[in-house]
């Protein structure tokens, strides 16, 4: 027929490389995209992080106007706060009515039944499985919720903050620092290292505000223990003071560090420095070291403060202020900051 093309037009469509292209792009925007995305998710993160700290610098602030000073970093349940002795608990505890936790608190007993006060069987079967305590939560850790060894219960939280005792002796220039427990004894178990009284949250002591007197927005109350150390074969370890045992144990004493030997120099949910910010890599393999180095399974109290944040870790001051301090802090300027007295001006 006349004007009738004998041959059919070609169908439209992509070419494989044309596809391939394609692909490629896609490949591109993606690598590009996903970056971002990881960016601005640890933004929040760490924002979420930061205002933990704030609500527990608040938290401190009201429980130092209603009792006249901040509470103990750890003490034995003996009286004024409890009865029994064995081990007591921590200042998470303590603050529980003050970061509107009340109801839980009042379900605490502070007999020392069972010599484990801050983490007996009535405490944590009755008040704490399955609770998870968002505050003392930081949701950049890579580390799981529930601790280890709870000895009663289950599935009860870690915590991911740490109150910050003082620093060891010979960090800061010109200052001799004679408040402290030490034990080199056990490597592995129940030495602990060395746990300071230089700070605000100290085993055996409450501290008043009148008494930091390099100011308060110089000295640190509260940091962060929340990430992976690396030993020296390759293992990514859990450690903190608050990781093991969960966020309530605290002290087995009612005496605070007064330059002796302690015996057991365990200080949980504390920490005194000794190791820069974020140092994770090359300690003593599985179970650590606690007599030498501080660092250690159960539980060193000289794990540096570290976090999952890229660059250093979040801490709330003693004016209820959180600030972000870097990788880059010097170990004496770390050691000022931990030191509510130490009459250095900060640089």
């Amino acid at each position: 027929m006349k004007g009738t093309s004998r041959w059919p037009s070609p169908r439209g469509g992509f070419t494989l490389i044309e596809l391939l292209v394609v692909i490629a792009i896609i490949a591109v925007l993606i690598g590009l995209l996903v970056p971002a995305v990881q960016k601005v998710r640890e933004a929040a993160n760490r924002m979420k992080c930061s205002n933990n700290l704030k609500q527990i610098g608040i938290g401190l602030h009201s429980f130092h106007d209603v009792n006249n000073g901040m509470p103990f970093g750890g003490l034995s349940d003996a009286p004024p706060l409890g009865s029994g002795g064995g081990w007591g608990s921590a200042w998470t505890v303590w603050l529980l009515p003050h970061i509107e936790q009340d109801s839980l608190f009042k379900r605490f007993t502070f007999t020392g039944s069972s010599g484990w006060g801050g983490a007996s069987a009535t405490n944590n079967l009755n008040a704490s499985s399955n609770v998870r305590m968002n505050t003392y939560q930081c949701p950049s850790s890579p580390i799981n919720d529930a601790s280890p060894r709870t000895f009663a219960g289950s599935n009860i939280s870690r915590n991911h903050y740490v109150g910050v005792s003082g620093a060891i002796n010979g960090l800061i220039p010109g200052y001799t620092e004679t408040r402290f427990f030490t034990n080199s004894g056990a490597a592995s178990c129940c030495s602990g290292g060395i746990a300071g009284g230089g700070g605000v949250l100290m085993p055996g002591r409450q501290v008043r505000m009148a008494e930091i007197t390099d100011g308060t927005s110089n000295v640190m109350v509260v940091s962060e223990q929340n990430d992976f150390l690396t030993t020296q074969n390759g293992s990514k370890v859990a450690w903190g003071a608050g990781l093991l045992h969960g966020w309530q144990i605290g002290w087995h004493g009612t005496t605070a560090p007064n330059g002796g030997n302690a015996g057991d120099a365990r200080t949980f949910q504390m920490t005194t420095i000794r190791y820069a910010i974020n140092r994770k890599t090359g300690w003593t393999n599985a179970p650590g070291n606690c007599g030498a180095q501080g660092v250690c399974d159960n539980i060193g109290t000289n794990i540096p403060l570290n976090s999952a944040h890229s660059g250093g870790v979040n801490a709330v001051m003693a004016d209820g202020s959180v600030r972000f301090l870097s990788d880059s802090t010097t170990l004496s300027n770390l050691a000022m900051l931990a030191t509510r007295d130490d009459g250095r001006p900060l640089p």
